[in-house]
């Protein structure tokens, strides 16, 4: 056996090697994303307008699923609050226990005094449609409006109620991180800089990013390593004929 013949072996064995060890991997980054995404994340299809245009009326939404305790002002937060509806319901968290919400001065919210700029309302509109009268959030509360303030069945309009249209941190399931449907909207949401000053802060994003990369890399390695065989003995025969011609010639 020639010496040229004898190293493209050790070659073949080693790409054999190799792409099973990314066959390997991508099987565990692909499974495992999967299965943390289904951890971490639950599907919502938005029933109603109220959030556009963030989301619109149909849209597919990815929530992190977390603990009432963890919400934040500027939050989209999917949520059931009986005395609303029995459908869990698509909202913007604008104000928590202790907060003052007041609406309008100068056509802007306003949380304990302050003027919040909220750039995800649609364009040409207020920041209430009927406006809001100074309104303290009891503790352990939050105070929520949709995007499309003039069609919102939300906080603004439960004003009357005992708990001044507030509704219990315990009522939240899940933070809205993405839509991923229609493909033309896909993307994470965009943070609310609007209420980052304030004490707390905003959410940081959840790992949504990470679990699309696992799974994202994981089929590229998997579809990578087992092309691996036919591509080697595809080229494999073109250089064994290469050198039969070689020999041939020589002769």
């Amino acid at each position: 056996m020639s010496r040229t013949r004898r190293t493209d072996e050790g070659h073949g064995r080693l790409g054999s090697v190799l792409s099973g060890v990314a066959v390997a991997l991508g099987c565990v980054l692909f499974l495992g994303g999967f299965v943390w995404g289904a951890v971490l994340y639950q599907p919502y299809t938005v029933p109603t307008g109220s959030m556009t245009p963030t989301i619109g009326s149909g849209d597919r939404v990815l929530a992190q699923r977390i603990d009432g305790d963890d919400v934040r002002r500027g939050d989209v937060v999917v949520f059931k609050q009986s005395t609303w509806g029995d459908l869990p319901m698509v909202k913007r968290v604008v104000g928590v226990g202790g907060d003052r919400i007041a609406c309008c001065e100068d056509g802007k919210l306003t949380v304990n005094g302050k003027e919040v700029a909220e750039p995800y309302l649609p364009d040409g509109t207020g920041a209430s449609a009927t406006g809001i009268p100074t309104t303290t959030v009891p503790k352990g509360r939050l105070f929520l409006l949709g995007d499309e303030r003039s069609g919102s069945l939300d906080s603004s309009v439960h004003l009357g109620d005992s708990d001044h249209g507030s509704v219990p941190r315990d009522a939240v399931k899940a933070r809205v991180d993405a839509v991923a449907w229609p493909m033309g909207k896909f993307g994470m949401l965009e943070r609310p800089d609007g209420f980052a000053q304030m004490p707390g802060g905003i959410s940081e994003p959840g790992p949504l990013r990470m679990v699309l990369a696992a799974v994202v890399v994981g089929v590229v390695l998997v579809l990578g390593g087992a092309a691996y065989g036919p591509v080697a003995k595809r080229l494999g025969r073109r250089r064994e004929a290469s050198r039969t011609r070689a020999v041939t010639g020589a002769s």
